[in-house]
């Protein structure tokens, strides 16, 4: 189930919190709850990603970026991850969550995130999000002039790049036939 209290207490702490710069790192310190692991007795993978979400939502609110967002009618989606696992975490852990964007390209808002837990990175993930209007992708170069910040435009690290261009070469799944 989705974490929807969790989420509700991360945008109300990032309404009532001190201004973030949106090239700035965003830092939670969050807890792993028995609702968040697997048989395993560890923070299930997919939970890594959702955990990231919260990360997303408060870089986003405190830059201001999220107000840009509901000004304009926007909305927000992912278009994509790569996460790698290092390190289990197991329940009741405590752990930082760092997220910060790392740059853009003409469709695409890439942000570099990390769970941390007594400063061994455990788990890391890039995330591709977009900006959208009416079920299309939001210029990068609209955003970047809504928010303000018409000539922000970061170098994307050689491995981003690498993995746009591996993305890219993937090919799209197609519809299986159904089952008999």
């Amino acid at each position: 189930m989705y974490p929807y209290l969790r989420s509700a207490k991360v945008l109300l702490a990032a309404h009532l919190g001190s201004p973030l710069d949106f090239e700035a790192e965003s830092v939670l310190r969050l807890q792993v709850w028995l609702g968040d692991i697997d048989v395993f007795w560890e923070l299930n993978n997919g939970r890594h990603l959702t955990l990231m979400d919260l990360g997303r939502f408060d870089l986003a609110v405190r830059s201001g970026f999220l107000r840009v967002v509901h000004r304009e009618g926007w909305g927000l989606t992912v278009g994509g991850a790569s996460v790698r696992f290092r390190h289990r975490v197991p329940p009741l852990s405590r752990v930082l969550l760092r997220t910060r964007v790392i740059g853009h390209d003409d469709r695409w808002f890439y942000f570099d995130q990390k769970i941390e837990k007594e400063g061994r990175v455990c788990s890391a993930a890039l995330v591709r999000t977009a900006v959208i209007s009416r079920g299309r992708l939001v210029p990068v170069d609209r955003v970047r002039e809504a928010m303000g910040r018409p000539e922000w435009s970061p170098e994307l690290p050689r491995w981003v790049l690498d993995w746009i261009e591996a993305e890219g070469k993937r090919p799209w799944p197609t519809t299986p036939a159904p089952l008999p």
